[in-house]
Formats: C-alpha cells, sequence, structure tokens
C-alpha cells in the first residue's frame, strides 16, 4: 500500500470531525452489552472471537455461560477439551473454541495468564488474526490499532467511497492503512467499537438508515446517492451439497451408540451418530453394511426426519434412521453407547442435536 493512495482517499477529509461525531455517537448510543462492563483483555478476546461470523444476539448467553464457567485465562487453559466445546455447543465455528484455547494455554504459561499487549507477542498466539488482536489492543489496552472486520469495511467503503472488492485480502490492506491514519489517539477503543456499532445498527448490508447516521456529512457515497452500491463484494463460490446417511443405533436398554469425530478438521473433536456418505452405498444394503461394519444385528428401522446444515463452505443434507439393535458394546471401533442422561454430557454438532431432539427413549 503506497501512502500516496492513501493520502488520495483521505484527500479533504476531515478526520477530527469525522473522529469526534463518531465517538461522541458511540458514547451516547453504544448497546450494554456485557463484554462492555469493563476492559479486562481475556473476556474482550472471548467476545470478539465468539463474535467471528456470529450475531450479537445469538453470542450473548453463550458468553456469559462461557465466562461463568471459565472465568480467567487460567481457568480455560486448564479445562477439558471436551468440556470447552460443550460449552460451545451450537455456536458453530468449532476450530474457534479449539485455538482459543490453545492461545490461552500459551498465555497461561508464557506470560502467567496475563494477555499480552504487544502486537509482536499477540499475533503469535493461535486464532489471532490481524482484526482480533486490532479489537484487544484498542478495547483492551487503549492503543491506536485497527480492527478491521466486514462491518467496518462496508462503513468505511462508504464514507470514502473506495471501490476496492472487500472480498479480496488485498482491499483488507486497504482499510487498514486508512483507518491507522485515522484512528483517534485519543480514544481508539470507542473509536473502533464505534465503526462496528455503526456497521451493525445504521450502515446496514442493505437499507442503511442514513437519516440518523452521526457521520452522514462525511459519507462520499450518500452524498453520491451510491450507498446502497458499496461496498462492492465479488460472490464466494456455491457451496457443494453432501448427502449422508445418518443412523441411529438404538439397543434394547435404550442406549444409543456415538462415535467421536476426527481429531483434525471439519467438527474435530466432537460427537455424532453414525453418518455415511450416500455416494458409497444403496439404501437396500445399509442394514448389512452396519452389521457388517460394527459389528451388530439390526432389528428394524424407521426413517426420521431429514436434517439439512449449511456451513459456509458445504451443506450436508442427512436422510436419519433408526435401528434397534442387540448389543451394549460395540468393539474395535471409536465409539460408546450412551443413555439418554449421560448423552447431553457430549458436545455434538447442531445437525445432530437436530437428530437428538427426535429420539424417543
Amino acid at each position: 500500500m503506497k501512502h500516496l493512495e492513501v493520502s488520495e482517499f483521505l484527500q479533504n477529509f476531515n478526520k477530527e470531525l469525522f473522529e469526534s461525531n463518531l465517538i461522541d455517537w458511540f458514547q451516547d448510543q453504544k448497546r450494554d452489552l456485557p463484554w462492555r462492563m469493563d476492559q479486562d483483555p481475556y473476556k474482550i478476546w472471548v467476545s470478539e472471537i465468539m463474535l467471528q461470523q456470529t450475531q450479537v444476539e445469538t453470542v450473548i448467553p453463550y458468553f456469559e455461560r462461557f465466562i461463568n464457567k471459565f472465568p480467567t485465562p487460567q481457568d480455560l487453559a486448564n479445562a477439558d477439551e471436551q468440556e470447552v466445546l460443550k460449552a460451545w455447543e451450537g455456536l458453530g465455528y468449532y476450530s474457534r473454541a479449539r485455538n482459543l484455547q490453545s492461545a490461552v494455554k500459551e498465555v497461561s504459561e508464557k506470560y502467567e495468564g496475563k494477555v499480552p499487549k504487544t502486537p509482536e507477542l499477540l499475533s503469535e498466539l493461535k486464532g489471532v488474526g490481524p482484526y482480533t488482536l486490532g479489537a484487544i489492543l484498542s478495547i483492551a489496552y487503549d492503543m491506536p490499532e485497527p480492527a478491521v472486520d466486514g462491518n467496518v469495511m462496508r462503513v468505511m467503503s462508504r464514507v470514502l467511497s473506495i471501490e476496492d472488492d472487500i472480498a479480496k485480502q488485498k482491499t483488507r490492506k486497504i482499510f487498514e492503512a486508512v483507518l491507522r491514519e485515522i484512528i483517534s489517539s485519543k480514544d481508539p477503543s470507542s473509536f473502533n467499537q464505534g465503526l462496528m456499532e455503526l456497521g451493525a445498527l445504521i450502515c446496514k448490508p442493505k437499507n442503511p438508515n442514513c437519516s440518523i447516521c452521526p457521520v452522514q456529512k462525511h459519507c462520499r457515497a450518500y452524498h453520491a446517492g451510491k450507498q446502497t452500491q458499496l461496498p462492492i463484494k465479488s460472490k464466494a463460490k456455491k457451496q457443494k451439497t453432501h448427502a449422508y446417511y445418518a443412523v441411529v443405533l438404538m439397543n434394547k436398554d435404550g442406549e444409543v451408540y456415538i462415535e467421536k469425530r476426527p481429531n483434525e478438521g471439519l467438527l474435530a473433536n466432537l460427537w455424532q451418530f453414525p453418518m455415511i456418505n450416500k455416494s458409497e452405498i444403496d439404501f437396500d444394503y445399509l442394514s448389512a453394511w452396519l452389521e457388517q461394519t460394527y459389528p451388530i444385528t439390526t432389528f428394524g428401522c424407521k426413517k426420521l426426519s431429514p436434517v439439512k446444515h449449511v456451513f459456509s463452505h458445504v451443506i450436508w443434507e442427512l436422510e436419519v434412521y433408526q435401528f434397534v439393535v442387540d448389543v451394549k458394546e460395540v468393539e474395535g471401533v471409536v465409539g460408546r453407547f450412551v443413555s439418554e442422561q449421560d448423552l447431553t454430557a457430549y458436545p455434538f454438532p447442531v445437525s445432530h442435536q437436530k437428530i437428538i431432539s427426535q429420539l424417543s427413549f
């Protein structure tokens, strides 16, 4: 990013007045959110990780339960991973939880449980990218470090009429360079949070409420009548659909068989009911395949409601069946039979929680 390009974007831009208008509005209108009760860097870190690709309203109860369960970095560092995943259950993007715990362990071991306050040390922690780094340093430590997420890029693309594709990584660098020039040195916390809040409440993706925008006078897109045309964002690749049989194996004691997913990849270390790719086997041979794989004997089958789950990059379509089987243990595979009561102790992805909700024990 050449300094000339940044200067061109900021030509005739009154950054002092913009800062004042934005921060005054934020201080007056900011939402009462649990992670804003203090400047605890650990709580801010947890909240920012949870808020990635997740709505504030969804995050609030998860954040409160998580902090109640793991109130300090040491508590999270010492927790069993399955307990952490269970606390995260339903929030999605579970690699966030695993990376957070891994990074917090490093903080506990290297820095006596204190979250680093330098960009160099903070950026070395697992899962801490430029946005999370900027949010922690500015909100917790009052350092003028930009925090650029989708909300911020949308706001600033309209304010400065930046027409670069925000889906590209190089565009994020443009916004980081611009914001480094205009971020408040007096109150970087309110400045960054103000941009985020503005994007969440007023400068929305569709139908921005320009009539009550506190920085309307500074917005070039508004004055040009093109606020709904910005930001420019290329479409993501179409998601692939994967079709599976999901099978519930229930023995005559009312216990169901569950198995743990691999420790790497999608939904790592969560639990699930067996899934078989529909491209690998016809339904007519499903019972025989189950009896040979586990091995078990099946006594009848009933179809449950199908489940569809949309991830960011793939779609699961699950055709769900429940089988009655004759065993209490299955040898030679990674899994176990558990009772209805014990089932609640295991972390499951949302798709398999939907299956559990259909079961009659």
